[in-house]
Protein backbone atom coordinates (compact mmCIF):
# COMPACT_ATOMS: atom_id res chain seq x y z
CA UNK A 1 0.00 0.00 0.00
CA UNK A 2 1.41 3.52 -0.96
CA UNK A 3 1.55 6.45 1.27
CA UNK A 4 -1.41 8.14 0.06
CA UNK A 5 -3.50 4.81 0.80
CA UNK A 6 -2.09 4.38 4.22
CA UNK A 7 -3.11 8.35 5.00
CA UNK A 8 -6.58 7.31 3.43
CA UNK A 9 -7.12 4.13 5.63
CA UNK A 10 -6.01 5.71 8.94
CA UNK A 11 -7.94 8.52 8.09
CA UNK A 12 -10.95 6.44 7.44
CA UNK A 13 -10.32 4.76 10.84
CA UNK A 14 -10.07 7.46 13.02
CA UNK A 15 -13.37 8.80 11.80
CA UNK A 16 -14.96 5.58 12.21
CA UNK A 17 -13.51 6.02 15.54
CA UNK A 18 -15.06 9.34 16.21
CA UNK A 19 -18.16 8.96 14.81
CA UNK A 20 -18.84 5.46 17.02
CA UNK A 21 -17.61 7.73 20.35
CA UNK A 22 -19.99 10.29 19.27
CA UNK A 23 -23.04 8.18 18.77
CA UNK A 24 -22.10 6.49 22.00
CA UNK A 25 -22.07 10.37 23.76
CA UNK A 26 -25.42 10.83 22.25
CA UNK A 27 -27.34 8.22 24.31
CA UNK A 28 -28.61 8.77 26.99
CA UNK A 29 -27.70 5.99 30.26
CA UNK A 30 -30.24 3.84 31.44
CA UNK A 31 -29.68 4.55 34.65
CA UNK A 32 -27.87 7.99 35.44
CA UNK A 33 -24.91 6.66 38.11
CA UNK A 34 -24.68 9.88 40.35
CA UNK A 35 -21.82 10.31 42.52
CA UNK A 36 -20.55 6.56 41.57
CA UNK A 37 -17.02 5.47 41.16
CA UNK A 38 -18.08 4.14 37.64
CA UNK A 39 -19.81 7.57 36.00
CA UNK A 40 -16.21 8.91 37.01
CA UNK A 41 -13.89 6.20 35.26
CA UNK A 42 -16.32 6.89 32.08
CA UNK A 43 -15.35 10.17 32.48
CA UNK A 44 -12.09 9.51 32.38
CA UNK A 45 -11.98 7.05 29.57
CA UNK A 46 -13.97 9.32 27.24
CA UNK A 47 -11.72 12.44 27.83
CA UNK A 48 -8.44 10.00 27.14
CA UNK A 49 -10.32 8.44 24.31
CA UNK A 50 -10.96 12.13 23.50
CA UNK A 51 -7.25 13.24 23.69
CA UNK A 52 -6.10 10.26 22.18
CA UNK A 53 -8.29 11.01 18.74
CA UNK A 54 -7.01 14.44 18.87
CA UNK A 55 -3.40 13.14 19.67
CA UNK A 56 -3.27 10.80 16.60
CA UNK A 57 -5.04 13.44 14.38
CA UNK A 58 -1.66 15.73 14.49
CA UNK A 59 0.21 12.89 14.06
CA UNK A 60 -1.50 12.15 10.77
CA UNK A 61 -1.38 15.47 9.60
CA UNK A 62 2.03 16.01 10.53
CA UNK A 63 3.04 12.91 9.05
CA UNK A 64 1.15 12.97 5.58
CA UNK A 65 0.81 17.03 5.26
CA UNK A 66 0.96 17.92 1.72
CA UNK A 67 4.19 19.89 0.58
CA UNK A 68 6.28 17.79 3.41
CA UNK A 69 7.61 15.48 0.74
CA UNK A 70 11.50 15.64 0.31
CA UNK A 71 13.48 16.61 -2.37
CA UNK A 72 13.67 13.16 -3.81
CA UNK A 73 16.94 12.81 -3.07
CA UNK A 74 18.74 15.90 -5.19
CA UNK A 75 19.34 18.40 -2.44
CA UNK A 76 21.66 17.09 0.80
CA UNK A 77 22.80 19.53 3.27
CA UNK A 78 26.42 18.76 3.47
CA UNK A 79 27.26 21.19 6.95
CA UNK A 80 26.67 24.61 8.11
CA UNK A 81 28.08 27.41 10.51
CA UNK A 82 26.43 30.46 12.15
CA UNK A 83 28.56 33.58 11.43
CA UNK A 84 26.10 35.50 13.51
CA UNK A 85 22.73 35.67 15.21
CA UNK A 86 20.60 35.64 11.99
CA UNK A 87 23.17 34.84 9.57
CA UNK A 88 24.64 30.82 8.77
CA UNK A 89 26.65 29.54 5.67
CA UNK A 90 25.49 26.28 4.18
CA UNK A 91 26.91 23.63 2.08
CA UNK A 92 24.18 22.15 -0.12
CA UNK A 93 24.91 19.39 -2.31
CA UNK A 94 23.10 19.28 -5.74
CA UNK A 95 23.94 16.05 -7.71
CA UNK A 96 27.64 16.96 -7.97
CA UNK A 97 27.95 20.47 -7.55
CA UNK A 98 28.31 22.16 -3.98
CA UNK A 99 26.84 24.96 -3.24
CA UNK A 100 28.04 27.41 -0.62
CA UNK A 101 24.67 29.89 0.39
CA UNK A 102 24.93 33.05 2.82
CA UNK A 103 21.47 32.17 4.83
CA UNK A 104 20.31 35.50 6.41
CA UNK A 105 16.64 36.24 7.45
CA UNK A 106 14.67 37.80 4.45
CA UNK A 107 17.05 36.22 1.55
CA UNK A 108 19.80 33.44 0.53
CA UNK A 109 22.57 34.29 -1.81
CA UNK A 110 25.18 32.22 -3.40
CA UNK A 111 28.16 33.07 -2.17
CA UNK A 112 30.04 29.95 -3.90
CA UNK A 113 30.26 26.52 -6.22
CA UNK A 114 32.33 24.21 -6.43
CA UNK A 115 32.29 20.34 -8.06
CA UNK A 116 32.10 17.82 -5.43
CA UNK A 117 35.38 16.26 -3.98
CA UNK A 118 36.45 12.97 -5.36
CA UNK A 119 35.53 10.32 -2.07
CA UNK A 120 34.02 12.68 0.16
CA UNK A 121 36.90 14.31 1.40
CA UNK A 122 35.03 16.55 3.44
CA UNK A 123 32.73 14.40 6.11
CA UNK A 124 29.42 16.05 7.03
CA UNK A 125 29.91 16.03 10.76
CA UNK A 126 33.95 17.39 10.92
CA UNK A 127 33.75 21.37 11.13
CA UNK A 128 37.75 21.57 10.45
CA UNK A 129 36.67 20.17 6.75
CA UNK A 130 34.23 23.06 6.84
CA UNK A 131 36.91 25.22 8.22
CA UNK A 132 39.21 24.50 5.09
CA UNK A 133 36.85 24.70 2.39
CA UNK A 134 35.96 28.22 3.89
CA UNK A 135 39.44 29.37 3.86
CA UNK A 136 39.93 27.94 0.47
CA UNK A 137 36.56 30.08 -0.61
CA UNK A 138 38.23 33.18 0.94
CA UNK A 139 41.41 32.32 -0.70
CA UNK A 140 39.72 32.21 -3.94
CA UNK A 141 37.89 35.46 -3.70
CA UNK A 142 41.29 36.82 -2.65
CA UNK A 143 42.68 35.81 -5.96
CA UNK A 144 39.76 37.24 -7.91
CA UNK A 145 40.52 40.92 -6.74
Amino acid sequence: MNRAGRALYLCLTVATACSTVSVLAAEPPAVPPSGSVFGMVQVVFALLLVLGAIGLFAWLLRRFAPGQASAGGMLKVVGGVMVGPRERLVVIEVQDTWLLLGVASGHVSLVHSMPRPAGDAIAPSAPAGFARVMSQVRAARAERR
